[in-house]
């Protein structure tokens, strides 16, 4: 086969890649990393760009598949297309940072970030990892095909906590690895990470906190003292 016959089946990269590359629809990117939806004048915000330059580069990560958009009544609301764009991002802030990471996550401003943040509707950071150490290490997970599944004993500790285990989805990965952005170690993402993070919430154990200050500080959340008494001892954490 010839080069050029070749080229057809290339992977998509270069595409992708010239998608990210861009400074104002990278930082449109980073800002939708938490899985939550955002309006288009939020995210010309977060790019730093004019509305109508926004609405561009929206349509643009929109037809590329990276960002989905729900209309809603006159408006539209963007986010992440899935979780593979945010492992994406994820990997791609891994390696720009590979050679400045311990000195870069050092700085007093990431604090709040590292210890624990949203990442695409699961928890990341240390608190991120925690969690993830205690499932396995708990033997509340096991192998399956698509990443991890519960095991009896992770059924009964669901219950404990008054959840019931999630129900398989189609769509939707019960649990799997993801790289973490700080930690460099993996915390759990996918549908049950994602319940186990809006119950924590729920019970007030967690919550956002607005800390513009710091990089990505729509992202940061907090332990309440609530949380501190009963989520940080069942993460093994003093």
């Amino acid at each position: 086969m010839s080069r050029r016959a070749g080229a057809a089946h290339e992977p998509r990269l270069a595409r992708v890649a010239a998608m990210v590359a861009e400074p104002a629809r990278s930082r449109i990117l980073a800002f939708l990393l938490d899985g939550e939806y955002a309006s288009a004048s939020e995210l010309a915000r977060a790019g730093g760009v004019q509305p109508s330059t926004a609405s561009v580069h929206l349509a643009q990560l929109v037809d590329a598949g990276l960002v989905a958009c729900e209309p809603r009544g006159r408006h539209r609301y963007f986010r992440l297309a899935d979780g593979e764009v945010a492992q994406m991002l994820t990997a791609l802030a891994l390696v720009a940072e590979r050679r400045t990471h311990e000195r870069a996550w050092q700085h007093p401003q990431r604090a709040p970030l590292r210890e624990a943040r949203c990442c695409y509707g699961h928890l990341a950071g240390r608190l991120g990892v925690a969690l993830f150490d205690r499932l396995r290490e708990g033997g509340c997970l096991c192998e399956g095909e698509h990443g991890f599944e519960l095991t009896d004993v992770g059924c009964a500790w669901l219950r404990d906590l008054g959840m019931e285990p999630p129900r398989a989805i189609a769509s939707q990965r019960l649990a799997y690895g993801c790289l973490d952005w700080s930690e460099r170690r993996d915390h759990l993402a996918g549908s049950l990470p994602r319940a186990l993070f809006e119950a924590f919430v729920d019970r007030g154990w967690l919550r956002r906190a607005a800390s513009p200050a710091a990089r990505g500080g729509h992202r940061v959340v907090q332990v309440t003292p609530s949380g501190r008494r009963h989520l940080l001892p069942l993460l093994g954490l003093g």
